[in-house]
């Protein structure tokens, strides 16, 4: 399907995943952005089935995952585990649909574009499977502003320690955060002998290796070869094809940090060209999708509890390096619920609604 009827209706929407934490944030962003759409469907599991959410000041009643749901639908916003989107996106698709999803199913597929609107939109009219892929949260959290200094100065290498919020494992990080948290609140005594904070929280990890209160972990994701995460492996190759640069150097190291929301990083990055501090923090300024906080002078530079609920990615120390001058230092954050996830998907979905309407 290219384009709707010349009658000028609005696209059908659906959103898979309306129940989950995702979908909540999502469904808060289409009440507030352009109203671009006619119909709204809220899908979900079989049994998220006869709920009511509120989405445009309108409470919609939450139908059961199947085939029927997307007939007559335009676009189809998925977000829900790998294997739920691997079986239901094509069948989305095949129905009539274009989809955009946000989970891993299909991020590295040749067929499937990945898109960020502010850097490479036109890929979103490349969907083959009829398929347009999120990128992951962390990714998300930096390459705007990473995307709009390779624009200037061709970006040759990266090396990035991500800090990692305890919702990008999910409800249940959130939730194991907060848990870990009530424990050992107000005990001054732990922090001083190794494995007492463990010891204090018992079994209480969740989806974590190691306690998240009063610690930092450096591991996200499922171990790959080399003793490499999954998460840093999805850091490196949805950076390069965002970029178009499949042979870029990339290196990452992802942390978790006792963060709710919001994932921060630090970047050091490597261009063809020489780079300039000032003319660095002026392209970042004037770049969509990002907001410039760096002032050292008066310690203000973007942190997650200032940056949690807002949807630009954030850039604060910026630096050329003391020993490349082809190099600058910098450190982002992205709310990972927000651009990192919802937004993205919704702005993603805000250019095929513009593609099919004509």
């Amino acid at each position: 399907m290219s384009t709707l009827d010349p009658s000028g209706r609005k696209p059908t929407l659906a959103v898979v995943g309306a129940t989950g934490a995702v979908g909540g944030v999502m469904l808060d962003i289409l009440s507030t952005r352009q109203d671009v759409y006619g119909e709204i469907r809220l899908v979900a599991s079989a049994r998220s089935a006869g709920k009511k959410l509120s989405v445009r000041g309108q409470r919609v009643e939450v139908v059961a995952l199947a085939p029927e749901v997307f007939d007559g639908v335009d676009i189809a916003m998925f977000d829900v585990p790998d294997a739920v989107s691997a079986e239901w996106a094509p069948v989305a698709a095949e129905r009539g649909a274009v989809v955009v999803d946000n989970s891993g199913a299909f991020r590295m597929d040749p067929d499937v574009p990945l898109v960020v609107p502010e850097v490479n939109a036109d890929d979103a009219r490349k969907r083959p499977r009829g398929i347009i892929a999120n990128p992951n949260c962390t990714t998300l959290s930096m390459i705007v502003a990473i995307g709009a200094l390779h624009e200037h100065y061709g970006l040759s290498e990266l090396v990035v320690a991500s800090y990692q919020a305890a919702s990008g494992a999910g409800q249940a990080g959130i939730d194991v955060l907060y848990d870990q948290l009530e424990r050992i609140g107000g005990k001054r005594e732990l922090g001083h002998r190794a494995g007492d904070v463990r010891s204090a929280v018992d079994d209480d990890l969740g989806p974590f290796p190691a306690p998240l209160a009063m610690n930092v972990v450096p591991w996200a994701g499922s171990l790959q070869d080399g003793g490499w995460s999954s998460e840093e492996l999805k850091v490196r190759n949805e950076t390069r094809k965002i970029l178009g640069l499949p042979g870029l150097k990339v290196a990452a190291t992802c942390v978790r940090v006792p963060v709710v929301t919001t994932h921060s990083l630090a970047v050091h990055a490597v261009f063809e060209s020489r780079v300039d501090q000032r003319e660095a923090q002026a392209l970042l300024a004037g770049s969509p999708g990002v907001v410039l906080n760096d002032n050292p002078e008066m310690y203000e530079f973007p942190t997650p509890a200032d940056v949690v609920g807002t949807d630009p990615t954030w850039v604060g120390r910026v630096r050329r390096s003391l020993d490349d001058p082809k190099a600058l230092d910098l450190f982002l954050c992205g709310d990972n619920l927000r651009k990192g996830a919802a937004l993205n998907t919704a702005q993603i979905a805000e250019l095929v609604a513009a593609e099919l309407r004509g």
